[in-house]
C-alpha cells in the first residue's frame, strides 16, 4: 500500500508519529474517447478563447474570479510561501465527541493510519482509548495545500481517519426545490410501510452488494477480448511508415510512368524507322534505269 503521507497525530502531550494510506478507490470504468477512424486517443489541448491559440505551461497563471469575468492573479511564489506557512505535518486533535453526533453528510474521503517509526505504543494507546470511550478525534489537518476538518477513529484495529466538510460546504436544505412540508400521514399507510421497513430490515453486511453494472461492462469487455475484436492506436512508428511507403509507392509511380513514356516513344522512334526502311527499300531506282537505257 503507497504511502501518501507521514505526520503525526497530537492530542494534549501525547505525539503519535503516522503513516497515511488511502483507505478507498475509484472503481469506476474509465472509457478513453478514440477517433473512430483509426482509434487513438483523441487529445485535449488548452486553448485560449481569447487569442484562438494552443498556450503551453509556461503560459498559464493561477488566478481567482471575485466578479464575474474579472481575476486576481496569484503567483506561484505567493501560493508557495502561503502553504509553507500553513501546512502542517500533523493531524491536531481538538475536541473529542461521539460518532453518532455527526450526520453522515459531512464525511468526505476515508484514509487508514499506520503507525510510524517508533510510534506502535503511543498508536495502540490512542486505539484502545478511543475504542473504550466509544468517542471520536476531531482533528485538523492541512493535505495538499488545503486546510481540512476530520475524525479519527477506529475501524477493525486499525485508526482511519476521514476528512468532513466544513459546515459552509454543505449546501441548504431549503434550497433544495419541491420539498413537501411535513405533514400528517395516512395512519393505515404509515404502519403498512413500517410493516415493510421492518421485513427489510438485517444487519449490514458491505459484501452481499456489487456494481452490477460495471461488471456487466468487465464481461462484455472480457467477451471482446476473447473473440480478438480489440484494437490497438496507431503509433509513431506506424505512421511514418505509412509516410514512407506511400512516398515510395509514389515515386515509383512516377517513375514508372517515366519509363513508361520514353518506352512508348521509342517504340514509337523504332517503328517509324522501320516504315522508313521498308518504304525506301521497296521504291523502283529509275533514275539508274534511266542512265542504263541512254548507255544502249
Amino acid at each position: 500500500m503507497h504511502t501518501m503521507w507521514k505526520g503525526s497525530i497530537s492530542f494534549g502531550l501525547v505525539n503519535i508519529p503516522i503513516k497515511m494510506y488511502s483507505a478507498t478507490e475509484d472503481k469506476d470504468i474509465k472509457l478513453r474517447t478514440l477517433h473512430k477512424e483509426c482509434h487513438s486517443p483523441i487529445k485535449y489541448e488548452k486553448v485560449c478563447p481569447n487569442c484562438e491559440r494552443e498556450v503551453e505551461q509556461d503560459d498559464l497563471v493561477k488566478g481567482y474570479e471575485y466578479v464575474k469575468g474579472k481575476y486576481v492573479i496569484l503567483s506561484d511564489e505567493e501560493l508557495k510561501q502561503l502553504k509553507e506557512e500553513h501546512e502542517d505535518k500533523s493531524v491536531k486533535i481538538i475536541d473529542f465527541v461521539r460518532l453518532e453526533d455527526i450526520d453522515p453528510i459531512y464525511f468526505n474521503r476515508s484514509y487508514f493510519l499506520g503507525p510510524g517509526e517508533n510510534g506502535s505504543k503511543a498508536y495502540s494507546l490512542l486505539r484502545e482509548a478511543l475504542f473504550d470511550s466509544k468517542k471520536i478525534g476531531v482533528a485538523e489537518i492541512t493535505i495538499r495545500s488545503k486546510q481540512q476538518l476530520a475524525i479519527v477513529r477506529v475501524y477493525k484495529d486499525c485508526l482511519v481517519m476521514e476528512t468532513v466538510h466544513y459546515p459552509d460546504e454543505v449546501r441548504k436544505v431549503t434550497d433544495v426545490p419541491s420539498v413537501p412540508e411535513r405533514k400528517d400521514v395516512d395512519k393505515k399507510e404509515l404502519d403498512t410501510a413500517i410493516t415493510l421497513i421492518d421485513q427489510l430490515t438485517t444487519e449490514f453486511d458491505p459484501e452481499k452488494y456489487h456494481d452490477d453494472y460495471r461488471e456487466a461492462v468487465l464481461r462484455l469487455v472480457q467477451e471482446k477480448i476473447n473473440k480478438e475484436e480489440g484494437t490497438t492506436k496507431p503509433t509513431d512508428s506506424d505512421k511514418s511508415n505509412v509516410v514512407d511507403l506511400m512516398s515510395a509507392l509514389q515515386a515509383s509511380i512516377e517513375r514508372t510512368k517515366g519509363q513508361g513514356e520514353q518506352t512508348v516513344k521509342k517504340k514509337t522512334e523504332t517503328k517509324v524507322e522501320a516504315n522508313e526502311k521498308e518504304t525506301s527499300s521497296t521504291q523502283p531506282k529509275k533514275r539508274t534505269t534511266r542512265k542504263k537505257k541512254a548507255s544502249s
